[in-house]
């Protein structure tokens, strides 16, 4: 799974990066601990059914000319989706993440999957390692160990993700908070060295399959969407250990990307 990253890129540079034409109006601190239910940033190419809704979580900006086709929009969502059947948008907090095997057949996914495909930037993400001989906790468990997984070559991941909104029917039609945007992290079996740390991880998108990933007319009716998504190459990625600050969601710096020696020497030299 993916249950914690890294993205400390401020909107200008994503804006440039991801070719973007409508920002959002909230600026989101970096944040190295980026934990569900948090916002993020979130890409996406959309239509918006009125006016009112490029003011969803966070509001947006458009730098287009001013026509009402599909655009590229940067936004800001909430980490966990909320279907849009859901009576409780507390349900987002367990759909952090959705498993590329079966999201096509999931009932919480598979409209956003049709129609609603985002990109999530990141710097990095963790998890965790469990040492076959390391030391215990107070609970006689063995301590996991985190690691901090990241391009090799310093770019930005461009994580596989969906997006959903949520209309919360206690708020009257005026109220600019009725509209909840929410995205889950597609993930998939991790193989090669992040597989011996653990067993899913994150699928990315290619920078030259960015538009066709986030293409609303593709339904997956005339192509497989699932062509358009492929684990990390080998030697794209690299890991190292960082400290157990990481575990508290209330710990965030820069400090929590540092390398450090690993507890048990064989966690050291996965990668």
């Amino acid at each position: 799974m993916c249950g914690r990253y890294a993205a400390s890129s401020n909107p200008d540079d994503l804006v440039e990066e991801f070719d973007v034409v409508v920002r959002p109006t909230e600026a989101l601190a970096p944040d190295y601990n980026v934990a569900p239910t948090k916002n993020v940033y979130a890409v996406m190419d959309r239509r918006p059914r009125n006016a009112d809704e490029t003011a969803v979580a966070g509001g947006g900006r458009s730098d287009a000319s001013g026509d009402d086709g599909v655009r590229r929009e940067l936004a800001v969502v909430r980490w966990g989706l909320v279907p849009s059947w859901a009576k409780d948008p507390s349900i987002g907090a367990r759909m952090i993440n959705a498993r590329m095997e079966t999201v096509a057949e999931k009932p919480a996914f598979r409209r956003a999957f049709a129609k609603r495909r985002c990109l999530l930037p990141a710097d990095g993400y963790y998890e965790w390692y469990t040492p076959e001989n390391g030391p215990k906790g107070k609970n006689g468990k063995p301590v996991k160990q985190p690691f901090y997984i990241h391009p090799a070559d310093g770019g930005v991941l461009a994580m596989a993700g969906l997006y959903e909104l949520w209309r919360d029917p206690t708020r009257a039609d005026d109220d600019p908070q009725r509209w909840l945007m929410t995205a889950t992290v597609l993930t998939t079996t991790a193989e090669d060295a992040v597989g011996m740390i653990h067993d899913r991880m994150p699928l990315f998108v290619e920078r030259e399959r960015w538009s066709d990933w986030l293409d609303p007319s593709l339904d997956g009716s005339t192509r497989d969407l699932t062509e358009l998504l492929v684990p990390a190459a080998p030697g794209r990625l690299d890991a190292y250990p960082v400290s157990t600050a990481v575990n508290a969601v209330r710990n965030n710096g820069p400090e929590l990307l540092e390398p450090i020696a690993a507890e048990e020497p064989d966690a050291g030299s996965l990668f």
